[in-house]
């Protein structure tokens, strides 16, 4: 069973909090398709295990691609120059052709070395030896890449980290606008920080479309908000100005608007199973949506029935197609979203 995601955000806090106490095990093997957590404790673990005075000395940084596992281990193996420990890390690991073969060290861990094996958006074998030695007697954080609908809740949390409340639309339209990228949510929520006014508490959706540069007003969030409540003359207006956009991207456009019908279907059925749903039940058909949004929802369930929600999941299907270029359609990008927003708001 995988790991819960908000446990590899605690993991890589304890892994990060152990670092700068000095608190250090024999071998890390950190990795996973999402770079943020691994890269966060790798860079903690240098800052902290060797001062300054001594890096030279007892710290080896090297890439996967210039070095072998026998180099690395002989590296491993080495003691300490008039210290007590010495660090070794392995940058993109996962290009060594032989890593597997560092389990050989695993085995029989020097205590006077911090060995840091860092995979770039890859993983180790599982099933192999590496990963299940480095488990036993050190540390594995194997950080999964996130889901679109994870991310508004993703920013929501690490605005909470900053000690600041972000309103839910803000925290979506940031979501929208930076996409899946832990790393570049936290440069531009850094280079926003810094705009806030002295002692500002909450973060809103004027706050992100000033230092962002994303307006809420012609954002794939707002044409899926308008089309819920089948506003079409707004939502058209919107289709037609977001697909001239200069970083739009039609498939992107379209895996928003599956994700959103997605939800409104899965309601729709619970729904017309009868009878008022638990709030367990509501919160599962609606994963990923902040309870704030719930009342567009339950507009949206009407305005598309499941008869109706099912063909504009046909159309996104299609869409889809389209818009990766099958058929070979001469249709620009921004026709074809107009296009589409008028065939949902038609079904």
């Amino acid at each position: 069973m995988a790991r819960p995601k908000e446990d590899i955000a605690a993991a890589a806090r304890k892994l990060v909090e152990d670092a700068r106490n000095g608190i250090f095990r024999p071998v890390y093997l950190l990795m996973g398709d999402e770079p943020y957590y691994p890269d966060l404790v790798c860079q903690a673990i240098i800052d902290n295990c060797i001062d300054e005075f001594g890096k030279d000395f007892n710290e080896t940084i090297c890439y996967g691609a210039d070095v072998t596992a026998e180099q690395v281990v002989t590296a491993a193996r080495r003691f300490p120059v008039m210290a007590d420990r010495q660090l070794v890390v392995v940058k993109e690991a996962q290009m060594m052709k032989n890593l597997e073969e560092i389990a050989v060290y695993c085995n029989e861990p020097l205590d006077s070395t911090v060995l840091v094996l860092l995979l770039h958006k890859a993983s180790a074998d599982k099933r192999k030896s590496l990963y299940k030695s480095v488990q036993k007697i050190g540390a594995v954080l194997d950080s999964p890449a996130l889901r679109d609908y994870e991310m508004p809740g993703w920013v929501s949390s690490y605005f909470r980290e900053k000690g600041l409340q972000i309103e839910p639309e803000a925290a979506a339209l940031m979501a929208e606008s930076v996409g899946t990228e832990l790393s570049t949510i936290v440069v531009e929520t850094d280079k926003l920080l810094k705009n806030l006014p002295e002692g500002a508490s909450s973060v809103t959706v004027a706050d992100v479309e000033k230092n962002v540069g994303i307006s809420r007003q012609f954002s794939v969030f707002e044409l899926t908000k308008e089309l819920s409540f089948r506003n079409a003359p707004r939502a058209l207006k919107i289709a037609a100005h977001l697909g001239t956009a200069a970083r739009f991207a039609m498939p992107q456009a379209v895996s928003a608007l599956y994700m959103h019908f997605n939800r409104i279907l899965r309601y729709g059925a619970l729904l017309a199973r009868g009878g008022y749903p638990s709030a367990e039940d509501k919160a599962a058909a609606l994963a990923g949506v902040n309870p704030y949004f719930y009342r567009e929802y339950d507009t949206a369930v009407r305005n598309y029935p499941l008869p109706k929600a099912q063909a504009v999941i046909s159309l996104l299907c299609e869409y889809d197609y389209l818009g990766k270029g099958g058929d070979g359609a001469a249709t620009t990008p921004d026709q074809l979203l107009v296009e589409l927003t008028a065939k949902i708001l038609n079904c």
